[in-house]
């Protein structure tokens, strides 16, 4: 699609001449903030209400959004989860943004003034001539919420939380026959306007901070508890009351647990009570880490698990032996996520609950993926194969399935159908047709699996391989003309090999299924505000080669003084831990004929597995993670911690 600039566009409407347009873009490398079109109003080369009428015609007004990053009120983030909570509350981004208290009203209205070239002003509604009501009727100026705040002469200035169109401008002037000089100011300042002039008590008609009820959220924890004074040792069943009636303290306070624990980016939230008068302790994981996130005072301990349990549709009344369950949190506060809970009796009759923050959304891009040039291509490689077996392997929360889904998005195609069995479905795929599997209904991977034999599928991505029947009936597809994909929790990509031949797979078939194994770890990553670099002394730069392989490490053609390392120092933006998100570690064993022949003389246990994936080209999970401490990515601590060799 061809965009057009807007000078581009004025020039084509014979507003300005090119020479003029040329005069504006050098006088913006002055004032690069300034976009072209108020230069050119300043230049004198363009009436504002020429331009005016050309940015709305032609939808070229800044976008509000980016005035607010631009003037460092929100991020991102922020933007993205308001928008998030207007869909889910049918209310404007801005009152979203408001309501979420991300920005205040002024600099909300200062920012709207901005994107529309307008002033903004502030009402003294104390000094308000009261005679300015009689231009414009009181339901008028409700229903578009404006205020003649003065009149000087033939012309009338009026103020507006939103610009009126130009055409109600226009019929409004030939009404009242007065020129009206537009200005914007906050919706509190306009209500409390019309409240003097007209003598109407706006107290009963919503705002933007009335409209919605996002105060299931609340600004801060300590807040939250001090309103709740009482001091003695709770009982389980009057709190377990207060809880099934709905305290509004409690559902606060876990919708501001699970709030900002998906704000902090956190994949798990860690709930445990302790016996006697001692704190809660609520945890949350981040980036792979756990720590204190807050303590609640011990008169929670029952009424905390109870509300969680409540939001998942588990017993509230069972405390003796473990549940599971799923929340829809949108139902409950302002975030559209799945959330898993699994609690657990301790001691004292007491009961722990972990909380699993699912992160639904779109598979990530392929190429961020990390993968190193030679892993890249095989991975590539393998994908478009007609058929065979692709695996992802690592221990629980390594991404596999990240990995997986940014596969499937390479070779999702209207041309393949593609079906999917998952343990839960986090990421969701336009194309792919997706399943949850459900074991207690006795809705296994091995019974998904066996169904999609019958739905004509091209590809087939499992879950998990827990078992020989699935393993055996994955082997079985990819040999019948379908591409497989499936993932296993073992350590490398070597020992799989080893693994799944000890499950009791046919070396046959399995040799001539396999087309790679990918093995996985995941790796805090280096906070890129922070980190700082250095050169490392001969005796940590012999440590290193000798963790990569001397004899590999040579082959890199790197010595001492070409070696440059990065260590943390921490700073607001990750918390003052060094490290702020996460990136993937990789092994890649491509299935050549050497592999194939040592898979059917039986002899591939993990070392020969490994020793021939190593003459084969394959850099091992911590030579991976070393060339990456390399390039400045992470430490080369976070690699001894998650890498075993």
């Amino acid at each position: 699609m061809n965009i057009r600039k807007v000078g581009e566009l004025l020039v084509e409407q014979k507003l300005i001449s090119e020479e003029n347009l040329l005069e504006a873009l050098e006088l913006q490398k002055i004032f690069p903030n300034q976009p072209v079109g108020q230069l050119l109003c300043k230049l004198g080369f363009i009436k504002e209400s020429d331009l005016s009428n050309l940015l709305d015609q032609k939808d070229k007004r800044r976008k509000l959004t980016d005035i607010l990053v631009a003037g460092g009120f929100v991020d991102q983030q922020q933007i993205s989860h308001a928008r998030e909570v207007g869909k889910q509350n049918a209310i404007s981004l801005e009152k979203a943004l408001l309501k979420l208290n991300y920005v205040d009203e002024e600099s909300l209205s200062k920012a709207i003034a901005s994107q529309y070239d307008m002033p903004y002003v502030h009402i003294n509604t104390q000094n308000l001539d009261l005679t300015l009501s009689g231009f414009i009727s009181a339901v008028y100026a409700q229903k578009q919420r404006i205020a003649p705040i003065s009149k000087i002469g033939n012309t009338l200035t009026l103020a507006m939380a939103q610009p009126l169109k130009s055409h109600d401008i226009r019929e409004l002037e030939d009404s009242i026959r007065l020129k009206i000089i537009s200005a914007i100011a906050t919706e509190t300042s306009i209500s409390k306007s019309i409240k003097r002039l007209y003598n109407i008590d706006t107290a009963s008609s919503t705002t933007a901070m009335d409209e919605v009820n996002l105060d299931l959220v609340p600004d801060s924890i300590v807040d939250l508890l001090s309103k709740n004074s009482s001091g003695d040792e709770p009982e389980v069943e009057e709190e377990t009351k207060k809880v099934t009636e709905k305290d509004s303290v409690i559902v606060k306070l876990v919708n501001k647990i699970i709030y900002d624990a998906y704000m902090n980016k956190a994949s798990d939230i860690h709930i445990e009570p302790y016996p006697g008068k001692k704190d809660v302790i609520v945890r949350t994981r981040v980036d792979g880490q756990c720590s204190i996130y807050q303590r609640i005072p011990y008169k929670y301990k029952f009424a905390l698990p109870s509300r969680i349990k409540i939001m998942g549709d588990l017993d509230i009344a069972e405390r003796r032996r473990p549940q599971d369950g799923k929340i829809e949190f949108k139902k409950f506060g302002p975030l559209d996520i799945e959330l898993r809970v699994a609690t657990m009796p301790t001691v004292g009759g007491l009961e722990d609950v972990v909380i699993r923050v699912l992160a639904s959304g779109d598979p990530i891009g392929f190429s961020d993926l990390g993968l190193t040039e030679r892993n890249l291509r095989i991975f590539k490689q393998s994908l478009s194969r007609p058929h065979g077996l692709i695996l992802v392997v690592g221990p629980t929360g390594s991404g596999k399935t990240t990995t997986l889904h940014s596969g499937l998005a390479q070779i999702n195609q209207t041309n393949r159908k593609i079906w999917t069995a998952e343990d839960p479905v986090e990421i969701t795929q336009p194309g792919l047709r997706q399943v949850q599997v459900n074991p207690r209904i006795g809705f296994t991977f091995a019974a998904a699996l066996r169904s999609f034999l019958r739905l004509d599928p091209d590809v087939i991505m499992v879950g998990e391989m827990r078992d020989e029947e699935t393993a055996t009936i994955a082997v079985e597809a990819s040999l019948t003309g379908h591409l497989v994909f499936s993932t296993l929790h073992t350590n490398s990509a070597p020992e799989t090999v080893t693994r799944l031949l000890e499950m009791g797979l046919d070396p046959y078939s399995f040799s001539d299924s396999l087309v790679c194994i990918l093995g996985q770890r995941l790796a805090r990553r280096l906070c890129m505000d922070c980190k700082e670099s250095f050169q490392p002394s001969a005796a940590e730069f012999e440590e290193l080669v000798d963790e990569y392989g001397r004899i590999e490490f040579n082959n890199t053609g790197l010595g001492l003084e070409d070696v440059v390392m990065f260590r943390t120092v921490g700073c607001d933006q990750c918390g003052h831990s060094g490290y702020r998100g996460r990136l993937g570690l990789h092994e890649v064993l491509e299935c050549t004929d050497a592999i194939k022949g040592l898979i059917k003389k039986r002899s591939a246990d993990t070392e020969n597995v490994r020793e021939q994936a190593a003459s084969d080209g394959m850099t091992t999970l911590k030579q991976d993670g070393i060339l990456k401490v390399l390039r400045g990515l992470t430490d080369i601590h976070e690699v001894r911690r998650v890498c075993i060799k």
